[in-house]
């Protein structure tokens, strides 16, 4: 698999009007092929960092570079970077505004100029994707809330980005909303998606991503996720606990019931696999 940069910021810093730097002297990139989780405690700097990487900031220091080359913040640099990263903010009101399910998923697509035919192809596509073809037609302010939070995604895969970033998608809803979510986004990693998704849920990053980035007082740290997820130092920087799969890799150990080199549990079946006696083991 390829695991070129698609974005990276180069030595980026930031600051808003009248405050501190929220980043300084940052390098950080987002590889083709790899789900990425964003961690970190409130007001560490995801939103900024996500911001920054879809053009909705510009860097005070540094560069935002779009394969190998910096991006340019005019209309034309804008919109060749919108038409390969994607943001979609955790509030979906914040996002949707058309009459219609339908309507709003083809804004983005219809502001590129293109024909109506590949038009209504980027919607159907968008809409199978998130599973909500059979809303086309409902009005925005009829939908649930996990439902709107699937259009505002839609809205976004429509553009067909080669990077989709997602802010806290799964905050608000219920255990069967977040496994539909969280299907509809495995299907779009395997049609060649490259999805970062900010969470502060530290069991689900375990579960779902390749790679994980925690962003703490003394800058950022990328890696793998269960070794970083493992990392009890950065963790308490972050303000965050260490995953349960983790800490039940490390009682599993313990006991001797997994090898010190091998990974330790994603999800309830894995655990319940490995604590399993040998001769019931898959």
């Amino acid at each position: 698999m390829s695991e070129s940069v698609l974005v990276a910021l180069r030595d980026a810093s930031f600051a808003y009007e009248d405050g501190p730097p929220v980043l300084t002297g940052l390098d950080f990139g987002v590889r083709e092929g790899r789900a990425l989780a964003l961690l970190g405690r409130n007001g560490s700097g995801k939103t900024t960092l996500m911001r920054l990487l879809s053009g909705g900031l510009r860097p005070a220091g540094g560069a935002l570079l779009l394969g190998d080359v910096p991006v340019r913040y005019d209309r034309k640099g804008l919109t060749r970077l919108r038409t390969a990263v994607q943001l979609v903010v955790q509030d979906p009101d914040d996002q949707l505004f058309a009459a219609s399910v339908g309507q709003d998923v083809s804004f983005g697509p219809l502001n590129l100029g293109l024909p109506d035919t590949e038009v209504r192809a980027r919607v159907a596509g968008a809409l199978a994707a998130l599973d909500i073809t059979a809303l086309a037609d409902r009005p925005t302010h009829l939908l649930s809330y996990g439902q709107r939070k699937r259009t505002a995604i839609a809205g976004a895969v429509a553009m067909r980005p080669r990077v989709l970033i997602l802010d806290e998608p799964t905050a608000g809803l219920d255990p069967e909303g977040q496994e539909r979510l969280l299907t509809a986004l495995d299907g779009l990693r395997a049609g060649g998606t490259t999805v970062v998704m900010a969470t502060h849920d530290v069991d689900l990053a375990l579960r779902w991503a390749d790679d994980a980035a925690l962003l703490t007082p003394a800058g950022v740290s990328t890696g793998h996720v269960a070794e970083l997820l493992a990392r009890d130092d950065l963790l308490r920087a972050a303000g965050l606990r260490l995953p349960w799969g983790v800490a039940a890799g490390q009682l599993l150990r313990g006991r001797g019931l997994l090898a010190d080199a091998a990974t330790g549990p994603r999800t309830p079946e894995e655990l319940a696999a490995m604590a399993a006696p040998p001769e019931l083991r898959p």
